[in-house]
C-alpha cells in the first residue's frame, strides 16, 4: 500500500470535503463574513472606547502621579 506524503494527503482530505461539503459551503463563507464584520465592529468599539477612557483621563488630574502606588505623599 502506497503511502501518502503530506500534500497529497492534503489534495486527498481537500476534495473529500469538496464532495461531502460542497452544499454547506455558501453557508459556511456566509457566516464566516458575518462574523468577521462583527468583529470588526467590536474591536473598532473597544478602541473607541479606550481612546474615551484616556481623554477623559487625561482631562482630569495627572493619573502618573497621583495613583495609589505613586512614590508622593500629601
Amino acid at each position: 500500500m502506497p503511502q501518502l506524503s503530506g500534500w497529497t494527503g492534503l489534495i486527498l482530505l481537500l476534495v473529500i470535503l469538496l464532495l461531502f461539503a460542497a452544499p454547506k459551503l455558501p453557508q459556511l463563507a456566509k457566516s464566516l463574513g458575518q462574523s468577521m464584520t462583527i468583529f470588526k465592529k467590536e474591536v473598532k468599539a473597544g478602541r473607541e472606547a479606550d481612546a474615551a477612557e484616556r481623554e477623559q483621563a487625561s482631562g482630569g488630574a495627572d493619573t502618573t502621579t497621583d495613583g495609589p502606588d505613586s512614590a508622593s505623599t500629601k
